[in-house]
């Protein structure tokens, strides 16, 4: 008999250590099973935090498409993890996202479960009964002329009559998408957890200018409950162009890129040819004088703030030799290239300093976007003698 209940005592202890307290995200099935074991473990009101935590991080806290390749990314995301350190995560992911949402606050979202099942149960907070969706959208903030910086977009699941249906506790994944002449811009996902939700500030400076056609975007707002997913856009919303995203003008600096020293020069200190060193068992042989440039060096720097403006960005490629602009796919970019520029009003142009060489020249002027942001701009540009001809090979903007 002592045998027996040794026996049941060593299976139980033995069944009990088998169980996980930790994430084992090894497939879907020890996904699901290390969870349903830490679960398992849980006061019934943990066991819903726990639940609500978990679809938090599955619905906002990665990046996927589709509900297999979200859970395979939760599974990523929490991999050797325990009950606290989700429930941190989970709380960091709602306060990232703006998300009336805390592990420490009580069981709020409905019947979570993110492994799919979504039969509506007599409890389910989730099995919200509408006709529709409606959506309302109103221009916020002000960029100090009067103009808007974002839209407030609130959905409203609503009955037969469109009058909004009252629901609380649920947690209803409200998902905004944005698109300008049919090119999805960007998209965004909530909760809404009654029909008091305050929806989504969609603010004008996350959307590219590049990609918004005639000042106008369209939207779709879904919202998912246990039986149904509801969808409703509008189309043809205006923007306040000057509030959008531009790209910034490019301010790399090519000095840092290996280059012949004997034909680039420094345009901080344009009166030094650097050294080079010379290999003392070399044959000393008296070099040949580079073909001087006719032209003044300041003459190409204007040629090329010229050609930028009137957008002939060929031209402007041509005239320069500068490796850190890359091809001239990636100099004429829209966005983040020289292709963002609608106009440049030169104030001033000096030489610095010339040499066989190179030469420095020094450019006061205005930068105007696309969107009709100007920015004021003091540039360094670095010449360097091309068979005879300027080309730029160095942009440094200066304080």
């Amino acid at each position: 008999m002592k045998k027996f209940s040794f026996l049941l005592v060593f299976s139980l202890l033995l069944f009990t250590a088998c169980k996980k307290d930790h994430v084992d995200a090894t497939n879907t099935k020890t996904l699901q099973s290390s969870i349903n074991d830490m679960t398992a473990s849980l006061s019934t009101i943990k066991q819903i935090k726990f639940n609500e935590a978990l679809y938090i991080l599955k619905t906002f806290g990665v990046e996927a498409d589709g509900d297999v390749e979200e859970l395979k990314a939760l599974g990523k995301l929490i991999d050797g993890k325990k009950v606290p350190e989700i429930l941190t995560l989970a709380d960091g992911v709602a306060q990232k996202n703006g998300i009336e949402w805390a592990s420490t606050a009580p069981p709020s979202l409905g019947e979570m479960n993110i492994f799919g099942d979504d039969k509506a149960k007599e409890t389910d907070a989730n099995d919200v009964k509408a006709n529709s969706l409606s959506i309302i959208t109103r221009p916020t903030g002000d960029d100090g002329t009067g103009a808007p910086t974002a839209i407030q977009v609130v959905p409203r699941l609503v009955d037969n009559a469109g009058n909004p249906v009252s629901f609380t506790g649920a947690g209803l994944e409200a998902t905004l998408e944005v698109f300008s002449n049919g090119v999805k811009l960007s998209t965004a996902k909530n909760l809404m957890q009654d029909n008091n939700f305050k929806g989504f500030n969609l603010k004008f400076s996350s959307i590219p200018a590049a990609k918004v056609v005639d000042g106008k975007i369209d939207i779709t707002v879904s919202v998912k409950t246990t039986a149904k997913t509801f969808k409703m856009s509008k189309i043809g919303l205006d923007v306040n162009a000057s509030a959008l995203k531009v790209p910034v003008v490019p301010k790399t600096d090519s000095t840092a890129v290996t280059q012949d020293p004997n034909a680039v020069i420094d345009p901080n200190n344009p009166t030094t040819t650097p050294a080079t060193t010379a290999d003392p068992n070399a044959a000393t042989a008296t070099p040949a004088a580079p073909k001087q440039p006719a032209a003044d060096p300041k003459s190409t720097v204007s040629k090329f703030l010229s050609s930028v403006s009137s957008q002939n960005l060929k031209a402007a490629y041509d005239a320069s030799s500068n490796p850190s602009w890359g091809s001239y796919e990636s100099f004429s970019n829209p966005t983040s290239g020289f292709g963002s520029v609608k106009n440049v009003s030169v104030k001033n142009i000096t030489t610095n300093g010339t040499t066989a060489n190179g030469a420095s020249v020094n450019a006061t002027y205005d930068v105007t976007d696309k969107s009709g942001k100007t920015t004021s701009l003091k540039v360094t540009f670095g010449l360097k003698n091309v068979n005879g001809d300027w080309k730029i090979s160095s942009y440094k903007i200066n304080p």
